[in-house]
Formats: structure tokens, sequence, C-alpha cells
């Protein structure tokens, strides 16, 4: 457990923790206990994300806190507990008082990471109930999952309330069980493929507008739709092209209701052959036609019917 002293030395003089890096780009940070009771069960103290600059280094003996970080994008390394790791995005790790670390950013694929610090005897136990609690990275394979529950947290940290604490400890304990949940083993066919996965996954979200196929995106990432739509099962839990749908009616929202367009127009504009077919991939992934999605939009921004 941690002592008065050691509280005292994790805080700056204007009240924020004294370990957190200033070699960011962009940060989003939450405070919720800097000042955990000894003997408590579980307490969080702050959390965020953050954007590794690319001097980004962090070389700790010590830290006052139970800690868990997890990485979104980019690319860096760790040293923990004596061994060393290549990390890469949906990667997790955690670190304890006594237990040292290094963690480095490639200044040519900067991190972004999310972390969150706690403390208590029960987060403790859970904690080393699961493979974090070995002190060694772990590659999840539904990265997707955990980046939600840590945008809640997030979400929760950043508007505290009367329960924002208790949230927090809830939302820390599915975070363990998650990870422990999702996790592959390094070095596993699974973990192999998994940054094939990732890139193909990038390379869709960045060019979706120009893909119209599965194959077109496949080709793109120099492997067989088959084999596209075999990763996409195991790491994303849905198909490729309905990712890939998902994305472009987003963007077809965005044209309808911001942008003014017209059900031809915006049919035109994401390159779909007809706005028959549009129409019908919109329903798909909406549930309801172009045409009532925008007239249920206006009644919202409004509140006339039209």
């Amino acid at each position: 457990m941690r002592t008065k002293t050691q509280t005292a030395r994790a805080a700056k003089s204007d009240g924020k923790p004294a370990f957190l890096s200033t070699q960011i780009t962009d940060a989003r940070r939450y405070y919720l206990n800097l000042t955990p009771q000894p003997g408590s069960g579980f307490d969080v103290v702050c959390g965020g994300e953050e954007r590794c600059r690319g001097d980004y280094v962090v070389q700790r003996a010590a830290f006052p806190y139970l800690a868990i970080e997890f990485v979104a994008e980019g690319q860096g390394t760790l040293r923990l507990a004596g061994r060393e790791y290549e990390l890469r995005p949906g990667m997790a790790f955690a670190y304890a008082p006594g237990v040292r670390h290094a963690i480095r950013n490639n200044a040519r694929s900067p991190m972004r990471k999310y972390y969150v610090d706690f403390v208590g005897t029960a987060a403790e136990k859970l904690l080393q109930r699961s493979p974090l609690g070995r002190w060694e990275v772990v590659q999840v394979s539904a990265p997707g999952e955990i980046i939600d529950l840590l945008e809640s947290l997030q979400r929760n940290g950043a508007a505290p309330g009367v329960f924002s604490g208790e949230i927090a400890a809830h939302l820390v304990s599915l975070l363990i069980l998650k990870i422990s949940e999702k996790a592959i083993p390094l070095g596993s066919a699974a973990a192999r493929a998994f940054p094939t996965y990732e890139r193909a996954r990038q390379f869709i979200e960045q060019h979706f507008l120009e893909i119209k196929t599965v194959g077109d995106a496949a080709k793109s990432c120099h492997v067989n739709a088959s084999y596209l739509c075999r990763l996409f099962q195991r790491f994303h839990q849905h198909s490729p092209y309905r990712f890939l749908m998902r994305l472009k009616m987003n963007k077809a929202a965005e044209l309808l209701l911001d942008g003014g367009l017209r059900v031809k127009e915006v049919a035109d504009a994401l390159e779909f052959s007809d706005p028959y077919n549009f129409s019908r991939a919109f329903k798909n992934v909406y549930g309801l036609s172009p045409e009532r999605f925008v007239k249920q939009g206006h009644r919202r921004g409004d509140g006339k019917e039209s």
C-alpha cells in the first residue's frame, strides 16, 4: 500500500500528479482521487489519453500506483520487469509500485495511448488474476472493445458526479476482465495476424470513399479477400464489408444533414451505381431510408414537423 509520503511526492504544487509526462503533443486527462486513502478497496486516481512526441521517453524505478496502459496507434518499445517488448496498436501492459519500466516512442510512428492509474486491495487482487499482473505485454484480439471502455472512463472522469469514483472503479474492473478475456499469446498465429488486420483496418478507414468492394481493399493490402474476411471476423467480430458500409453511410448521413445534399447527389458522391442501391445500403446500416433519416434529423434540429 502507498504511504502518505508517497502520496505527497506524487503531486505537484498545482495539485496535478508529478509523474505526468510533458513529452506529448496532445492529451485528454481526468483526475478523480489524487489522495486515495490507505486500505481502500478500489480507487481510480487519474487517467487519460496522450499522443506522444517524437522524443517521448519514460523511465521509472518506482511508481506510486497500479497502472494500465493501452496502445491505440503507433509504435514504441517497452522494458518491463527486465523484459523487452516492441509496442504496437492493440497492446496493453500494467505496472505497479516496485515494477521497473521504461517506455520509448518510435518517432517515425508516434504512439497514441491510454492510461489509467488506480489503487486498492481489491484492485490489486483483480490485476494479479489477469495476464497483466504477470508484468508482461498483452495483445488483445478486440482492441475496439478496449477503447470503448477507456473512452467511457474518459467521459466519466471528464464530467465527475456524485458516483463518478464508483463508476470509474467498475469500468476499470471491466477493463481488466475484458483485456484478460481478449488476450492472445504473443508469438501465436493470432498475434502474428493482428498487425495485418490493423493495417487493413486503417487503410479502409483512410480510403473508404475510394474503395468500392472488399476485393479492392484486400488487393490494396496485399491479401486475398477471403483472408481479409477471416481477419475481420477474428479481430473485429464483423465483416470488412459491414465495416466499409458503416464508414460510407456515416459519411452519407453527414452529407444529407450537414451538407444538405439530395439522395441522388449523395449516391453520386459515394459512387453508387444508382440511388436505389444507395438507399438500400443506407437502410441496411441505419434501419430507415435516407429520406426518413433526413426528416427525423430536421425534427430534432428545429422542433418542427417537415
